[in-house]
């Protein structure tokens, strides 16, 4: 069995969590009550499940199921162990404040202090741990609750000034999308839905920044007649991100991965759109010009393909007096952009999909992907150069979405 070490590491944490947070169920329930077997049974049952689940996935090909049923039990499987490690963080704290008071004791030769009380009467451990019971409980309840929020696109409108800006693109619109990720779509009439909301924004061009499908360009054949609809005056125009690459499969040959690329790129001329290979094209209104540049991926994180090349995209283009870059990673945008191409304007990009989990306030925001990414949600401006992040449209691995909802962003330029 491939990586079996790491099988079985997985599976004796699981059995060590569950264990670890069963005694601490112990501890805070009822010393004799019905409630308190029923908890205990069921606790076995949901985490025995999992560890059975584990098991299981190499010998019952787990992935032919239907897909919906593989995503989301190992959503549901995956999102239980987070749970009970931050759980257990919590149980971790008092135990080893309490062995810390033990070893204060023993030293100093004395009886172990009372066990402080707080407020509400109970002990200082039980505290702790109803807490670490309830914030695993939180934390695995949001991930359920997320579950409905995939389809739920959210419209962000922003103007954005540039002095620079050609009269004629004054009060351009752009309706900028990315991140599709189509293999992980179960409903059609949803992602339609989506769609329609893009129409009615009228926008005068559409940018798609990557990652159209998960793995394989067949995810896409269910999905060609909903987004060969998405149409604008000044044309709809796309680039590839790192999952279009295929990186992330077994092919049988390099043949096979490379025809799949191939095929992938047919499907983006199927839906009318203008997929840019390290290259740029010249949108014209009236008299005026501007120059649209499109990358392959190209990414400062070591673990992400560099196939995007400006020194292809950007010759030529030095002539017109504004420019936008498509760029799927943002990292490019700090690596590369700012440091080199110093009059690209507007750089799209997506790839991070806020880790869709995140808060999202006025005045504050956070999300775990900010500690791998600078800009990973939004604007981002320095001097003259603004960058813009998109949420993504669509989602991978965890089938929902908490605090950081799928995204259409919609620009005018002034």
């Amino acid at each position: 069995m491939r990586n079996s070490g790491f099988f079985f590491f997985l599976l004796g944490l699981m059995a060590l969590l569950d264990i670890y947070i069963f005694q601490v169920i112990q501890v805070v329930l009822p010393a004799s009550s019905k409630a308190r077997l029923a908890v205990i049974i069921g606790y076995w049952v949901i985490s025995v499940s999992a560890m059975l689940i584990v098991v299981l996935m190499p010998y019952v090909h787990f992935d032919n199921w239907p897909r919906w049923v593989v995503t989301y039990v190992r959503a549901i499987v995956i999102g239980l162990f987070i749970s009970k490690v931050i759980a257990s963080i919590f149980f971790a704290v008092d135990d080893l404040r309490r062995g810390g008071t033990w070893l204060v004791s023993r030293i100093a030769q004395k009886p172990s202090p009372a066990i402080a009380q707080n407020g509400a009467g109970i002990t200082r451990s039980v505290f702790l741990s109803w807490l670490g019971l309830a914030v695993g409980g939180t934390v695995f309840s949001t991930l359920v609750y997320g579950f409905g929020n995939k389809y739920r696109y959210q419209v962000n409108r922003m103007k954005m000034s540039f002095k620079n800006l050609p009269a004629a693109f004054k009060g351009m619109r752009i309706v900028h999308i990315s991140d599709i990720h189509s293999g992980s779509f179960m409903d059609k009439e949803a992602v339609e839905k989506g769609v329609k909301k893009i129409l009615k924004e009228k926008p005068d061009v559409i940018l798609f920044t990557g990652d159209l499908v998960n793995d394989r360009a067949i995810e896409m054949k269910d999905y060609i007649d909903v987004f060969n609809k998405l149409n604008a005056p000044l044309g709809v125009y796309s680039t590839l991100g790192n999952h279009d690459y295929g990186d992330y499969v077994r092919w049988d040959s390099h043949e096979a991965k490379k025809e799949n690329l191939e095929q992938l790129k047919q499907v983006h001329k199927q839906m009318g759109w203008r997929l840019l290979m390290n290259e740029h094209v010249v949108l014209e209104k009236g008299a005026d010009r501007i120059a649209l540049l499109g990358i392959e991926n190209w990414s400062a994180k070591g673990n992400f393909g560099r196939y995007g090349k400006m020194e292809e995209a950007y010759p030529g283009s030095e002539q017109y007096p504004f420019k936008i870059l498509m760029s799927h990673d943002p990292s490019h945008w700090d690596a590369e952009v700012r440091t080199k191409y110093g009059d690209i304007d507007l750089t799209l990009a997506g790839h991070t999909h806020g880790m869709q989990f995140g808060v999202e306030l006025p005045g504050f925001r956070w999300s775990p992907v900010q500690y791998m990414y600078k800009q990973w949600a939004g604007l981002y401006e320095s001097g003259n150069q603004k960058l813009y992040v998109n949420r993504g449209y669509g989602f991978i691995g965890y089938p929902g979405r908490v605090g950081i909802l799928p995204e259409i962003t919609v620009i005018e330029l002034s």
